[in-house]
Parts: structure tokens; sequence; C-alpha cells
């Protein structure tokens, strides 16, 4: 029988990682860099890249028997995934559209996914040096330039004129039907998993993502704001679940710190 993980030492490390990818990232972004296109028409960066290999490098080495899954290496088939209990799963660089902007609003991701579920999360920001992490039971936390360690937590009550987070680059015409429904309410545009990190500090009361990510988007910050005393859903209120299907693409989702409230009693009708 293997011996339990110790969450809290590999939390910690992959702060470290994230740190150095993070550090890699900005050499790159102050510099100029190649811009390439993926099959699904995304951007690709040299930066992206970078940050794949400093973190694959060091996750080999701090865990050689748990396997990888980042975005810059998702080829791998279910067939192989399936069979993985625990894994790592990493975006190297969450928001590569908002690093071509050069606005700040992009993200490094580790999280670490037992049985579907996400029990480490880490994220680095590299231009404001802020770091957002928590692991299963023991809390979620956030450092601001290096400093002191404080516990984050979400809203445990909704404030009378909403806070909602949405994406800067990926708006759409259900998320307005959806806002108009819910009354009262502020829409914040921010990149990336930043947006996770607003509800988990409780600056942000909901996130409504009528739109699509993949899993890879979302395993760092699922942990965070859960341990921060938050939810992350599928629009039907079910919990959002890790490799348990071919395709790597999630379900749309709701982020909310007010468990008392059916958020999906705004959606418009047509939401699938």
């Amino acid at each position: 029988m293997s011996e339990p993980l110790n969450l809290e030492y590999l939390c910690k490390q992959c702060i470290e990682i994230a740190r150095d990818a993070g550090a890699r990232i900005l050499e790159i972004y102050n510099s100029d860099y190649n811009i390439e296109e993926k099959e699904d028409t995304s951007p690709l960066t040299d930066a992206d890249l970078a940050a794949h290999n400093t973190i694959v490098k060091a996750l080999t080495a701090l865990t050689p028997d748990i396997p990888i899954l980042s975005e810059e290496s998702a080829t791998l088939p279910f067939e192989e995934r399936q069979k993985w209990h625990t894994y790592w799963l990493v975006d190297p660089l969450d928001g590569t559209k908002e690093f071509i902007k050069r606005n700040g609003e992009f993200t490094v991701n580790i999280a670490l996914i037992d049985n579907h579920r996400s029990i480490i999360g880490v994220i680095h920001v590299p231009v404001l040096n802020i770091d957002y992490f928590g692991w299963k039971d023991g809390g979620s936390f956030k450092i601001e330039q290096g400093g002191e360690t404080r516990a984050i937590h979400a809203r445990q009550q909704a404030a009378d004129k909403l806070v909602v987070v949405g994406s800067r680059s990926h708006g759409s015409d259900q998320l307005q039907a959806y806002m108009k429904n819910l009354g009262d309410s502020e829409l914040l545009s921010m990149g990336s998993s930043l947006k996770f990190c607003l509800v988990a500090e409780g600056k942000a009361d909901l996130y409504p993502r009528i739109g699509l990510t993949s899993e890879w988007d979302t395993g760092a910050a699922h942990c965070i704001v859960e341990q921060a005393g938050g939810h992350v859903t599928r629009l039907d209120m079910s919990d959002l679940s890790y490799n348990t299907k071919d395709s790597l693409l999630n379900p749309f989702f709701f982020v909310f710190g007010d468990n008392s409230r059916d958020w999906s009693s705004y959606l418009p009708p047509e939401t699938d």
C-alpha cells in the first residue's frame, strides 16, 4: 500500500514551480516572440512552451510516478488517461490571448487531480507576482509580492448588488441574457483563471461560464475555490469532475460562494 500524499508539501513545491514558469513567461513577455496557431485556431506562443517545459521537468522530478496532463501535451487518448487515478493537470499559460494583448491577465495553473476531483490548486500571476493556492482540507491562501500568506474565503452570502465576473475575451449573448435575469448586478471582465480567484477571495459573488473551457483551465482554480468555501458546479448545480470522458472540454458551469441560491434558475431557456 502506497504512502498517502503530503498535499501541503506538494502544494508548496508547486508554488515554486509555478513561480519559475512565471519567470520564464515574463522573460518572453518583455521581448519579441513568435505566435503560432494550434489546430483549434487558438494561439500558441514561445511562452506557453517554455512554461510547459519548465513545469513538466520539475513535476517529473518531484513525483516521478504521477503522470502529467498539460494543455501543450493534451493529445493523450482517453484509453490511457482513464487508467489514471491521480495525475497532474497543468495549464502552463492560461490566458494566452491576454498575454498577447499585454494586459497582464494571465496565469500559471497547476492542479493535482485524484479520483476525478481537484485536491491541489496553485495559480501564479506573473505580472503581479501573486500566488493563489489551496489543498484538500487545508484551506486556500494568497501571497502578494512574496509577502505574508493570508487565508482567503468566498462570500457565503451574496451581496445585494451582485458582483459577477465574466471573460474578457469570450463574452456571449447567453451571458448577457443571464445577467439580465439576475437583476441588480455589475459585471467585471477578467481574463484567465483570475475570475475564479475573485470568487475565492470574496471579491465577486458569481462566475457563470456559459462558454467552452477545457479541464486544464479550471482544475487548479476549482480546488482553490472549494477550499475557500465556494463551489464549482455544472449548470444543473451538480459537481464538475475531471477525466471522465474522451473529450477534455468542460460542460458550462457556475463558480460561487453563496450556496443558498439556485443560480441555475436565472438561465435563459435556450441554454444547454
